[in-house]
């Protein structure tokens, strides 16, 4: 847990309706250059051997950022960060396992004990649904709101960890207009859709000659961000010849665009977002140690959608009324359909399915909604046929959906539910075809097909 976290906790232990108490936990070193060093944890903290980490221990053998561990109100979940020999607890190799208190971790030539300790923890809980965008009510986002809250209002560099479509980049800009710097632009890079030889380019600018195509001179995105915030999404996906330059330009807050011979300062306010763990990459030599904690001043993880499907409903009634333009609740059926789903794209994949329903016309204000089978006779009219509502790439995407299921249902209907002909007719294979039922979501029975 960051400083900033702490000192909401300290605040906090007045107002137990607003925070949510943790286990009490002391990571005490019994073996290993570091033994007698000890250190009392809150929420997550790291061990390993660089500065930085809750305990460091001073193991040559163990790596830098070695394991994390993640302390909640009934277990403590240990996780190996990529280490380079392992992590172990009672003789087994650890990935990721809840652990009891008591537990020796063994990593390198070095072992800690998780031992329980007197000290109270808390970890802060908002008493709001929703921060901008992001929309849940479960204790999982009430904690996350909380540290966003607060630190919305200052300039400290903020990271956000969590896995594809958790809604990295809706907190990213939902902080910015929750800051003082909200009327200052808001300028998203996505580093990993950037070709190495122009990212410098593309982060300080240019100069006109700089290099062959630099025929004028050009701003970056830090100086485009300049009185505002500069999202760097995907972070762990920086090459790494050019992180030692973004660490310059963070802690000098000056940049010096390629090509120019003078440094320049810059207004702005960084937050960085990966669905990678950064702590790995730092193992793995991908990622500077350095920039990682001047990254991580804040940090804070978004839940997967699986940890906190108490919010599922919310947020799909959210996507119905605002895709199909109503203000009506969501069928409950269809709610609690979508609560029995896995959803590993999170809160994006449901959107989608969400989406989908709508342009297929499965679900429509006032009617018990269904979230499979043959979609309605639609009445004439463009209107009807194409989901002009969406912006273009959108409701091309939707239309494609609903033409490839229409023809998949009268292919299986044309051939009586046999898979192969129906393939063969289509000029595709069979496994195509069932992976094209798969990710239309439709089901045998949706299809019309009969066992063989």
């Amino acid at each position: 847990m960051t400083e900033f976290e702490l000192d909401e906790t300290k605040r906090m232990d007045g107002d137990i309706g607003r925070a949510v108490r943790l286990l009490s936990v002391r990571l005490v070193a019994v073996d290993g250059p570091s033994r007698g060093t000890s250190v009392v944890v809150s929420h997550v903290a790291r061990v390993g051997s660089a500065e930085g980490n809750h305990l460091r221990l001073a193991d040559p053998t163990v790596s830098r950022v070695h394991c994390e561990l993640t302390v909640g109100t009934a277990a403590v979940t240990l996780r190996d960060a990529g280490s380079t020999n392992g992590t172990f607890a009672g003789g087994l190799s650890i990935v990721e396992a809840a652990v009891p208190l008591g537990t020796v971790v063994r990593i390198g030539h070095s072992a800690f004990r998780i031992e329980e300790c007197d000290e109270p923890t808390y970890v802060a809980l908002s008493a709001a649904t929703s921060f901008g965008e992001l929309v849940g009510s479960s204790l999982e986002m009430r904690a996350v709101y909380a540290v966003l809250e607060r630190v919305a209002s200052s300039d400290s560099t903020l990271l956000i960890q969590g896995e594809t479509g958790t809604g990295k980049d809706v907190a990213a800009r939902a902080v910015h207009e929750a800051s003082p710097r909200a009327r200052g632009p808001f300028v998203p890079i996505d580093c990993g859709a950037i070709p190495e030889h122009l990212f410098e380019s593309e982060l300080f600018g240019h100069v006109r000659g700089a290099f062959t195509g630099a025929v004028s001179n050009r701003k970056g995105v830090f100086e485009e961000a300049s009185g505002g915030t500069i999202f760097l999404d995907e972070i762990g996906e920086m090459p790494l010849s050019l992180q030692a330059k973004l660490l310059r330009a963070i802690e000098s807050r000056t940049i010096r665009r390629v090509g120019a011979s003078t440094a320049q300062p810059v207004d702005v306010r960084i937050v960085a977002a990966t669905n990678r763990s950064l702590a790995s990459c730092v193992n793995q030599g991908t990622f500077r140690e350095d920039l990682y904690y001047r990254l991580a001043v804040v940090e804070v993880t978004l839940p997967p959608l699986r940890a906190r499907k108490g919010d599922i409903a919310l947020l799909a009634t959210r996507f119905y009324q605002r895709l199909a333009g109503t203000a009506d609740v969501l069928d409950a059926a269809f709610a609690q359909k979508l609560e029995g789903r896995a959803f590993p794209g999170n809160v994006r994949e449901l959107k989608n399915v969400i989406e989908r329903a709508v342009a297929l016309g499965q679900v429509r204000p006032g009617q018990a909604a269904t979230p499979a089978g043959p979609a309605p006779v639609l009445p004439p009219g463009i209107e009807s046929l194409v989901p002009v509502h969406l912006p273009l790439k959108e409701a091309r995407d939707a239309w494609t959906a609903e033409f490839e299921s229409i023809y998949v249902r009268a292919m299986l209907k044309k051939t009586q539910g046999n898979m192969t002909r129906a393939a063969e007719l289509a000029g595709v294979s069979r496994r195509f075809l069932q992976r094209t039922l798969v990710r239309l979501g439709l089901s045998r029975e949706d299809a019309g097909e009969e066992d063989e």
